[in-house]
């Protein structure tokens, strides 16, 4: 369905987690088929307290982050993430890893300006206050990964949750590219099953050089099968194998 990244400009406390409730409960009550809705937050992780430490501690509540999506991305889903995201090298980390998933991406922007995202952390009494020289970096429509991008002021009291809903439901699922795209993994036999092939090969051409004249076409009969293999013998096993010989004689070390 889509991943929702819920960012913010300017200090903390811009009301991002109000936001994150104003869409959670119109996706959950749309008409059907019902979307699974999933939010997460800093809370939810208990990695609020980190970001308030050092920039190392936060590297690890964005790690902590990150696995929370890995684990919970599906195209089934539709994923609001509700924290931070200020940094857009971690924005574009979240947009690759929707490209993976084959899901859409939406970018919520909720604008308030530093003097009042101060005086709403200067008057949290939950104990959740944030320091506030927290870094600010505001996303752009842009670029790829911010794209599209809905901007709430902080005194907007409807937020366009009509168009976020289209564009995580209807909108366009970009294709992944080459860093993205899962690569097939070689079977775990591969290695043993190459060094099979090149000995039956190597010693059918010895067999063929020994049998006739040097050189010009030959056709090799290979069979493809391990002698402790248990493939059944109905199986195609066999690999017909069209070369041209060099004229001349070729060495086991040379081959």
């Amino acid at each position: 369905m889509a991943l929702i990244t819920v960012t913010i400009s300017g200090y903390p406390s811009s009301g991002k987690s109000t936001r994150t409730a104003q869409i959670y409960d119109f996706l959950s009550s749309a008409s059907s088929p019902q979307p699974k809705v999933k939010a997460i937050s800093d809370d939810d992780l208990a990695t609020s307290d980190l970001r308030k430490l050092d920039s190392l501690q936060e590297k690890i509540a964005r790690a902590t982050l990150f696995i929370a999506v890995t684990r919970h991305i599906a195209k089934d889903t539709i994923l609001i993430i509700d924290g931070m995201n200020y940094i857009k090298g971690f924005r574009y980390q979240l947009y690759c890893k929707a490209q993976e998933a084959g899901v859409r991406v939406t970018t919520v922007y909720v604008l308030a300006t530093p003097d009042q995202c101060r005086k709403w952390n200067d008057e949290r009494g939950d104990g959740k206050r944030h320091k506030p020289q927290a870094s600010n970096v505001k996303p752009s429509s842009m670029v790829c990964w911010d794209a599209p991008l809905f901007t709430i002021p902080w005194d907007d009291p409807t937020p366009p949750l009509e168009c976020i809903s289209d564009a995580v439901t209807t909108g366009i699922v970009k294709p992944p590219n080459i860093g993205t795209q899962v690569t097939p993994k070689a079977p775990t036999d591969a290695l043993r099953t190459q060094e099979h092939m090149t000995h039956a090969l190597v010693s059918a051409l010895m067999a063929a050089q020994a049998a006739g004249p040097l050189g010009g076409p030959i056709i090799l009969t290979i069979d493809t099968l391990e002698p402790s293999s248990n493939t059944s013998a109905n199986d195609s096993s066999v690999l017909r194998v069209r070369l041209k010989l060099p004229h001349r004689a070729l060495t086991l070390s040379g081959l």
